[in-house]
């Protein structure tokens, strides 16, 4: 039985980046090369050396998380305390905290690749030069949604950004004195006289 309407499309799937499609392929490829090079090591070696280096790692990657996520507390404890107090936030100095978090999870994970790779993020300089390129392309895509979607998600970031030079946000509404006040309906207000 048929009523006439055309049967309902099936709705378009987005379509995935490049990155998204051979993530799965390059995180394959990555695995298979680290245990290539543990094999590697352990037959120039010996198979305790292999067991060693996991173990080290494991042992430092959980000492620099710990060492971070204390650091990243007592920043934030020392920062609401000023807040409370009333005193202007004093500018980040120790920073990195989440470049170093995930240089010492890189560390955790068995293979040699990825403990050079968080060796690397444990370096301050390289640890700026990230953050400031990962900022920056925070506010390239920030910048992006705000201006596909005016009044969306990154509007609103954008708007909690504004503030005064000593830190505080203002909220307010803006007022034209040009012209007069006028009602949702369009009748400007002034005395009005109860419907019957």
């Amino acid at each position: 039985m048929t009523t006439g309407a055309p049967p309902p499309l099936k709705p378009a799937r987005p379509r995935r980046s490049r990155v998204l499609r051979f993530l799965p392929l390059g995180i394959a490829a990555w695995l298979v090369l680290e245990i290539w090079l543990l094999t590697v090591v352990a037959g120039a070696s010996s198979g305790l050396t292999v067991f060693l280096l996991l173990v080290g790692g494991l042992v430092l990657g959980s000492f620099v998380i710990k060492r971070a996520g204390r650091r990243a507390f007592k920043n934030l404890s020392e920062g609401l305390r000023q807040q409370q107090q009333g005193l202007a936030p004093a500018p980040d100095q120790g920073g990195g905290s989440a470049l170093t978090m995930l240089g010492g999870l890189l560390i955790i994970l068995p293979g040699l690749i990825s403990d050079v790779l968080g060796l690397l993020l444990l370096v301050p300089p390289l640890q700026k030069v990230l953050s400031r390129s990962a900022e920056r392309a925070f506010e390239r895509k920030l910048t992006a949604a705000a201006a596909a979607a005016p009044g969306g998600l990154g509007d609103a970031f954008q708007q909690a950004r504004m503030h005064r030079p000593d830190g505080k946000v203002v909220q307010g509404e803006v007022i034209r004195e040009d012209q007069p006040p006028t009602r949702p309906s369009g009748r400007p207000d002034g005395p009005q006289l109860p419907r019957s």
